[in-house]
């Protein structure tokens, strides 16, 4: 039976970035993936350069197209805010390519891949893991779950409560006139409201639009009719061929730990997207990053690199998905106060939200006292 130090069970940004700072420093790892690579994963492919800028190495090969400016617009699009960085705000990637890379990047550290492997089961052992897959079995001191928003592992490891605030979103990949996509893809476009309590967005890639509908309320909603609508927003009235995916995104964290029997959780799994524009690839990598530095600071001891992990996540990660819970609920709650907000902030906002999305500053934070402060200023 086959022994590594970490198994890794999923192939996307979170697991594939553990891999590669696991690799580099010579800990044995293997990625455990259920389907071949590449792969294509439903995803709108928006990588906003807060993330982009922590990659340890060039992604050009990979990218579709950059942003420099994003277009925001809320109540139907009677308010528009225009904002604009020199280095691209997004950039624009298919799942497929972009995993496979960082994949073979940490395959050139030594890096086993074991692909067409499907997780059946975990056995837990005093110091050790056995990971029973459909062609397989093997054994890890650590076992590392990235295997994204309807983690199996977890389930696996002990985590049967839901605690993470999982939302419904529809991705289509849209094949439209030549004349509609000259017109679509000069800029990024969100339109808050579009959806009650969520947006709408238009990501072009290099020859295709990523459309998409999203809500951040619980309960049933006919997301398809709200794209249809968007559809009309934009303009569009010939679709050449239009490919649909439903997702769920988790924009809340999981409130009942991180860790189990030696099993870490990363990525979707942790509940780790960002709350406001739900993206969820840099706090992905950026996990993945953590844990790993965890594993290696702790000299494979899983006491200290469960305690290093959350300590980790404690520094910035956490406090900052916290702050964006709670700016998500004013920023889509389509009332009169924030409204009137938007009438007097919405430029800054805009501006602020960029600026965090380029990575030119952190959330902020007693976001709840701050906002109180902006009503009464804004009222009165």
């Amino acid at each position: 039976m086959t022994h590594f130090d970490v198994a890794i069970i999923g192939s996307g940004p979170s697991g594939a970035s553990t891999a590669f700072y696991l690799g580099q420093k010579g800990i044995s790892t293997v990625i455990i993936e259920k389907e071949s690579l590449p792969r294509y994963k439903t995803c709108g492919g928006g990588f906003v350069n807060r993330g982009r800028k922590n990659m340890p190495f060039e992604i050009a090969a990979v990218i579709e197209r950059e942003f420099f400016k994003v277009d925001s617009y809320f109540n139907d699009g009677k308010i528009h805010y225009h904002s604009s960085k020199e280095e691209p705000i997004i950039t624009m990637i298919m799942r497929d390519a972009f995993d496979n890379l960082i994949v073979e990047k940490a395959k050139e550290f030594g890096v086993t891949l074991l692909e067409n492997h499907k997780l059946l089961n975990l056995e837990f052992k005093e110091k050790h893991t056995i990971l029973k897959t459909s062609q397989g079995t093997i054994t890890a001191d650590f076992v590392i779950a990235a295997d994204g928003v309807l983690s199996t592992t977890a389930k696996m490891a002990g985590w049967l409560e839901e605690t993470r605030k999982l939302i419904p979103a529809l991705e289509y990949e849209v094949e439209v006139s030549k004349a509609d996509f000259e017109r679509l893809s000069k800029s990024v476009r969100f339109d808050i409201d579009a959806v009650p309590y969520g947006y709408a967005w238009s990501f072009p890639k290099k020859n295709h639009l990523s459309l998409g509908v999203l809500t951040t309320k619980k309960g049933k909603i006919n997301l398809k009719d709200y794209y249809k609508k968007y559809l009309k927003t934009l303009g569009i009235t010939n679709i050449i061929k239009e490919d649909a995916h439903g997702f769920q995104i988790p924009i809340a964290p999981r409130t009942d730990g991180f860790v189990k029997n030696n099993v870490f959780l990363i990525g979707d799994a942790a509940g780790f997207a960002e709350p406001i524009t739900a993206e969820g690839i840099s706090n992905a990598i950026l996990s993945g990053k953590y844990v790993a530095e965890a594993i290696i600071e702790s000299n494979l001891d899983p006491i200290l690199a469960e305690r290093k992990y959350l300590e980790k996540l404690n520094i910035k990660l956490l406090p900052e998905l916290k702050s964006g819970v709670l700016l998500s609920k004013y920023f889509y709650n389509n009332n009169a106060v924030r409204n009137v907000i938007l009438k007097k902030y919405g430029q800054v906002f805009s501006d602020l939200m960029v600026a965090i999305l380029h990575g030119d500053r952190p959330f902020p934070t007693n976001v709840s006292k701050k906002l109180k402060a902006k009503i009464k200023e804004a009222i009165f």
